[in-house]
């Protein structure tokens, strides 16, 4: 998961566009959990890094972060500002306000161009560029994205922990999602949102198991401030609801993986190694952008290793 939009002149009052450098070892697209843990390894490496970051992360809808050892329920916004403190205090990483729009493999590494114009060049390139969700299209869950309409129960579940909670779901998908569900509340439903398309066997055992399935068409979420407090369906009844767990679809927030030909999985994410490494030499891959995993301390724990082991091949190059 990414960190909330922050106010550019806080996160990134230190630098001067105009003098900064145009050349790096490294370059970090995305400032998030990842992109700023790739940076501190990288920074200790002595290594000369950009990070280059939009300020438009995954997470920014999300209030609270959770499940992340030492900063349980602290603000996204909170642990950004200490991450990024933290890796200012290394003077060789070096951060800039950008989007990433295009870029290309030269003899030498690779060239990014933001979508003002600017070009930087860097020998190596990790991207910590995030996911971005494509909601259904149903009235008033915009509103509650990342606040009572959640994506995980890890992150968020032991807030609303028996309270009266919904599954947006079908098939197997839905199947396998009500039954983890179902470990925070014994209020569960299954809103398949039309026609089931679970099997038999597994309708009966949502069913022993007291999670109801509703196959009504749904017409809209009724909430107020983002709290959600009923789904309403189409032919009018409602259900009185305080959350709900749904998977949007996602896809890559960055062009530029596609651009140099990095190879994505099945579902949709950037395929790396062990290493954090894509099928593009010198190119690597961390945070939500090569997990469906999405989680604060996966970021950090990825982004980690993609700067470690950039660093790594960068040894490797001098030596040969």
């Amino acid at each position: 998961m990414g960190i909330p939009m922050l106010s550019n002149n806080l996160i990134y009052s230190k630098l001067n566009p105009i003098k900064m450098k145009k050349e790096f070892e490294v370059i970090i697209i995305g400032g998030s959990y990842a992109g700023l843990s790739a940076a501190m390894a990288l920074g200790r490496s002595l290594r000369q890094v950009l990070v280059l970051d939009s300020g438009q992360p995954c997470n920014r809808f999300t209030p609270h972060s959770h499940n992340f050892i030492t900063h349980d329920g602290a603000t996204p916004a909170e642990i950004a500002r200490q991450a990024r403190q933290q890796v200012e205090r290394y003077d060789t990483v070096h951060f800039h306000v950008g989007l990433a729009a295009e870029g290309r493999k030269t003899e030498a590494g690779f060239e990014v161009k933001t979508q003002a114009g600017e070009m930087f060049f860097g020998k190596k390139l990790v991207f910590a560029t995030g996911l971005r969700d494509v909601l259904p299209d149903l009235p008033g869950l915009f509103e509650c994205w990342g606040k009572t309409a959640l994506h995980c129960p890890y992150c968020h579940g032991y807030e609303f922990r028996k309270l009266p909670t919904a599954v947006l779901g079908n098939g197997d998908y839905g199947y396998d999602f009500s039954k983890l569900i179902s470990q925070w509340t014994d209020d569960l439903t299954l809103l398949t949102n039309g026609k089931s398309t679970l099997s038999e066997e597994q309708a009966a055992k949502l069913q022993k198991h007291g999670i109801r399935i509703v196959e009504t068409e749904i017409s809209y979420f009724e909430q107020e401030k983002s709290e959600l407090k009923a789904v309403v369906f189409k032919n009018k009844a409602s259900l009185p609801l305080r959350a709900m767990y749904l998977r949007p679809n996602a896809v890559q927030h960055c062009d530029i993986p596609a651009q140099l030909g990095c190879e994505l999985t099945e579902m949709g994410t950037l395929k790396v190694d062990m290493m954090q490494k894509t099928n593009v030499p010198g190119v690597f891959a961390c945070g939500d952008n090569m997990t469906m995993g999405r989680a604060v301390a996966a970021a950090v724990a990825t982004g980690m290793l993609a700067g470690a082991v950039a660093n790594m091949m960068l040894v490797e190059d001098v030596f040969g």
